[in-house]
This record gives structure tokens, C-alpha cells and sequence, in this order.
């Protein structure tokens, strides 16, 4: 294998990615899928600082990983644009306005139990999500899914996580294996799919220009020592100060465990948090669980932020010793760093190894496997976050192998059919942008709203 070249330069101006960067922060409604749109829409298609295919591999190598995979996805493009400064930077921004917002919105819930404006805010945001998500999924899936084969198993994913429940790390895993497998039979796999007349112009950033850094021992061994040292300095800060059988030490420890095992993304490790939180440590009443989800779905930043809801309304209802508002922002801050900090570790860890593999044949091939996978992991949540906001209820049908969830029909919310048209026609046919579209859903759903209550 030939030596991959250093480059650790800027290739994009600091403070022109952090403009970037923060823009995209303010866009990210929708868990994963509306995240990953945004990103495809902002770098890829708009400002053309990555080309489709190298998106698409850091996208599947992030899908490896436990965490939220659009968070490490923004970390990691960082990366490849200014290095370290640009991977903390894109990581950080694109989680702070959620976490701002969120602990906003968690001290309201808990001051006044009345969140009917933020209800009605996301009434038009999610409808907006929705066609920001299908835009996505037809952009990916016609430039990532460049063989037929690709789009049969992007297709056979989508099916057997939305019908079939299969878990998401067998999804991957299979997908990884049976690229591999196509690879050695059919050797134009991994070639970029040509591109249509109106793509318009290449990436202006080629793919040898990009950020690299040449693995070692040493710098593993700094980047993990630091990484855990950051991660759990905090949890025995909170020991030392209130006692290791504080509420925070407990909260701590859990979240940090939690965001080891968070693969498939939140939806995947909400349940066992929800189980824990409400039956185990007390900390949630039951069915505050669905309220903090919801307050979370109404943030820009990932879905796992609702972790910080439950450690806020937790230490504020056990606040010891302390006044229960500062208890609750402790434990609000101390949860967001010990879920998050492990994403930059794993990022900063393991990109260099991946990209000095980038030009692995069988390597390559696994992950355009997985990427194939990724459509329809994103058109599965597409079709799990659009059935969740166009209908109030939904019941699950288990019969042999399916198992699936189908709508209520008498429980449709009209208003969120009549905010998706006109979030689909301002997207599909005036070609407004994301952040325009979310704006005018967003004033519709207020609009909506106060009708509602003036009704």
C-alpha cells in the first residue's frame, strides 16, 4: 500500500468552516436523518467542501460507532477540513444550540409543567423535517447507490429494520460482509456513480487536499489517555464534592455506560434508558419519558439529548444538599460531557486508521456495503419519524417474523398533513432552502396553535 501523504494544513479557513458550522447547528431538527440531510445539503451539494463518495465513507465508519453517528459525522468532516481545531469546533457547535435550548426548555417543564408554545413550534417543524428528509434520501441514495445490487441492498435493509425489527448491528454487519462479498465478484462496485448533467461542478476540495495525519502508537496512546481523563474527571469531581452516592456520580457513571452502548443511534438505547430512569433510580415519573422525547425532538442538535431532560428533572426533584435549580444544571452539563466527550475520542482515535485504509479494496468495499445500508437505514427513520408526526397513535403488529407498527387512522393530525404539503412544495417546487422551509413550517405551526387554543 502506498504511503498516504500528511497534510495539516486549513483547507478550508478556520473561521469560515465555524460560520459553516454554526449554521448547520441551527438546521438540525429530526434526529439523524434530518442531521445527516442538512450536512449533505450544506457541505456536499451547496458549498461543495467534500465530494458525495468521501461523505458517504465517513458516514459509514461513524455508523461503526456507539454515539450519535451525525454528531461524529460532523466531527469527523471537521477533521478533514482543519484538523483537530475543526473537529472540536464542527463537534461541539453542532450539539450547543441543543443543549442550550433543551436546558431552557427542561427548566420550563419543571417551573411550569406548560410547554403548549413549544408544541406547537414543533407541529410545524416536524412536518418541515420530514421533506428535508425525503430530499435526502433521494440525493444519497442517487449518487451513494451507484449498482443495482447497491440499491438491493439498500432496499433489503430499509425492509428488514422497518418490517422485520432486525437489530441495527446485524443490519450493518450483514451489510459489511455481503459488500465484501459483491467486491470480489463485481470489480467497478466502489466506482463513483456517473454524474447526471445537472450535478454540476467537482468538489472544490479533492480528496488528496483534505486534512490527514499518519497513525502511531504514540499519538493513540495521548489521544486516549487525555480522552478518559476528560471523559471521568468530572464524575470524580461530583465524588469528592457531594459524596459517590450523589445523584450525580450515579447519573454519571450511567450515562457514561450508556454512551458506549448506543449503537444504532437513540432510539436504539432509549428504552433501556427510559426502564432504568423510571424503574430503577426514580428519577422520571412514568410517561415523562414521552414528554422529554418530545421536548428533545423539538431541538436542533441529536435525539440522545433527551439524557439531559431526564438529568435535569432527576437532580432537581433530589437536589441533596444543594439549591434543586443549580443541582439540576450540574447534572444537566455533567450528562451532556460524559455522553459526548466519548464521540470525540472515537473520532479523533480511529480516523486516521480508517483513512489510511481509505484505498483498501476489501475495506472499501464493506463500507460501500454499509453505505447501501445507510439509505435505508435513513429512509427507516424517515419512515419511523413520519409515521410518529402524521398520526397521534400507532399500534405494532407482531405475526411470526414481522413486526412492524401501523397507524392509527382515526388519530391523524391534519394539521401536520396540510404543514408536510407545504413544507414538500416549498422544497420540491420552489427550491427554498432548509433553513427558509423551517422557518415558514415554523410559523405555521404557531399559527396552528393559537388557533387551536383560541378554539
Amino acid at each position: 500500500m502506498t504511503e498516504t501523504p500528511q497534510h495539516s494544513h486549513d483547507v478550508i479557513p478556520l473561521r469560515e468552516a465555524t460560520k459553516a458550522w454554526f449554521a448547520i447547528s441551527l438546521q438540525t431538527f429530526g434526529g439523524p436523518a434530518g442531521q445527516i440531510a442538512v450536512m449533505q445539503h450544506t457541505l456536499v451539494d451547496e458549498k461543495r467542501w467534500i465530494g458525495q463518495q468521501r461523505f458517504l465513507f465517513a458516514l459509514s465508519y461513524c455508523t461503526l460507532l456507539p454515539g450519535p453517528e451525525a454528531q461524529q459525522l460532523a466531527t469527523y468532516v471537521g477533521w478533514l477540513l482543519n484538523g483537530v481545531k475543526g473537529a472540536l469546533v464542527a463537534g461541539i457547535l453542532f450539539i450547543l444550540p441543543g443543549v442550550v435550548a433543551l436546558l431552557v426548555l427542561s427548566g420550563i417543564y419543571v417551573a411550569f409543567g406548560d410547554t403548549t408554545l413549544v408544541e406547537s413550534l414543533f407541529l410545524g417543524l416536524a412536518p418541515a423535517v420530514i421533506a428535508i428528509v425525503v430530499q435526502a434520501v433521494i440525493r444519497v441514495a442517487g449518487k451513494g447507490l451507484g449498482h443495482p445490487a447497491l440499491i438491493g441492498l439498500a432496499v433489503v435493509s430499509y425492509i428488514a429494520l422497518t418490517f422485520f425489527a432486525v437489530p441495527f448491528p446485524v443490519v450493518i454487519g450483514l451489510a459489511a460482509l455481503i459488500g465484501w462479498g459483491l467486491g470480489k465478484v463485481i470489480p467497478d462496485l466502489t466506482r463513483p456513480k456517473a454524474a447526471a448533467r445537472d450535478d454540476g461542478p467537482a468538489p472544490l476540495i479533492s480528496d488528496d487536499a483534505l486534512h490527514t495525519e499518519r497513525p502511531s502508537g504514540r499519538r493513540a496512546t495521548v489521544i486516549l489517555v487525555v480522552g478518559l481523563i476528560l471523559w471521568f474527571a468530572p464524575v470524580a469531581l461530583a465524588a469528592v464534592l457531594f459524596g459517590r452516592s450523589s445523584i450525580f456520580v450515579d447519573q454519571g457513571l450511567f450515562f457514561s455506560g450508556a454512551a458506549v452502548v448506543t449503537f444504532g443511534g437513540a432510539y436504539a438505547v432509549l428504552a433501556y434508558v427510559a426502564q432504568q430512569a423510571v424503574n430503577v433510580y426514580g428519577w422520571l415519573a412514568p410517561g415523562e419519558m414521552v414528554r422529554g422525547l418530545a421536548l428533545a425532538e423539538t431541538t436542533p442538535g441529536p435525539l440522545i439529548m433527551v439524557v439531559q431532560f431526564v438529568a435535569f428533572v432527576g437532580a432537581y426533584r433530589d437536589p441533596g444538599d444543594l439549591n434543586p435549580w443549580v443541582a439540576a444544571v450540574i447534572a444537566s452539563l455533567l450528562v451532556t460531557w460524559v455522553t459526548f466527550v466519548p464521540c470525540f475520542l472515537f473520532i479523533l482515535l480511529g480516523a486516521p486508521y480508517v483513512e489510511r485504509l481509505r484505498g483498501n479494496r476489501a475495506l472499501s468495499t464493506a463500507l460501500t456495503g454499509i453505505t447501501a445500508a445507510v439509505v435505508g437505514v435513513i429512509a427507516s427513520l424517515a419512515t419511523f419519524f413520519t409515521l410518529h408526526t402524521l398520526f397521534e397513535d400507532t399500534t405494532r403488529i407482531t405475526t411470526g417474523p414481522l413486526d412492524f407498527e401501523v397507524p392509527v387512522l382515526d388519530s391523524i393530525q391534519w394539521a401536520a398533513v396540510a404543514i408536510t404539503v407545504l413544507a414538500c412544495a416549498l422544497v420540491f417546487w420552489r427550491g427554498w432552502s432548509v433553513l427558509r422551509t423551517l422557518g415558514a413550517c415554523a410559523l405555521a405551526g404557531l399559527l396552528v396553535g393559537l388557533a387551536q387554543v383560541l378554539v
